[in-house]
């Protein structure tokens, strides 16, 4: 398990100051890599919600590797062709993301359809038991408590396999934790999970 740094502001609050790359994301980072690669020059990166997509975008333009537009499938089309065509003008890698994972993003623009359909299509899957916990312990951190290994390798097999899950349930042991005013144990964990709709048994594998 790796991760990448990521500069900060101190206005800027619950931000992660570095991206976790696990499975789930792994292969994306790698393709961002190597953007010279991509077929001209732009690659779509989709995922769920809280999936580190705005994370990799703005890690990709503070890297100097190319230009980013998070969320790009609400912005205007026409100015999305713009940028497109800029981008081809210029040879600057474009990377663009998408929200729209199960319902797909629905392009009307034809010609900004088939220049986005030849695109670099990237993925964020679910993220597995390992990078699950170092989410998990990355947005305690990000709260300023702690959840060492015994935490995680009690939470991991119960919250849900997400990123979105992981987050809730930090929140949850968070506010849990300052309503009670004390340090996240046992009985605050196994609350956390029924409110966020955990288990308080493990998964069975």
């Amino acid at each position: 398990m790796r991760q990448i740094p990521l500069p900060l502001r101190p206005e800027e609050g619950l931000t992660p100051s570095r991206i976790v790359v696990g499975n789930s994301n792994a292969a994306v980072l790698d393709a961002l890599e190597h953007a010279a690669s991509w077929p001209f020059g732009t690659a779509i990166v989709a995922g769920p919600p809280r999936s580190g997509k705005s994370l990799l975008a703005r890690w990709f333009e503070q890297s100097g590797k190319g230009d980013a537009i998070d969320d790009a499938d609400s912005m205007d089309e026409a100015e999305l062709f713009h940028r497109w065509n800029r981008a081809q003008e210029t040879g600057v890698p474009l990377l663009l993301t998408s929200g729209a994972k199960e319902e797909g993003w629905t392009v009307r623009l034809p010609d900004l359809a088939s220049r986005l359909g030849a695109a670099m299509q990237l993925e964020i899957g679910a993220p597995d038991d390992a990078m699950l916990a170092e989410l998990i312990a990355l947005h305690a951190e990000m709260r300023g408590f702690v959840l060492d290994g015994t935490a995680t390798a009690y939470l991991v097999p119960r919250c849900n396999r997400s990123h979105m899950g992981a987050e809730k349930l930090v929140s949850a042991i968070d506010r849990l934790s300052l309503e009670r005013k004390q340090a996240p144990t046992l009985s605050i964990w196994r609350d956390a999970l029924d409110e966020v709709g955990g288990s308080s048994q493990p998964r069975l594998l």
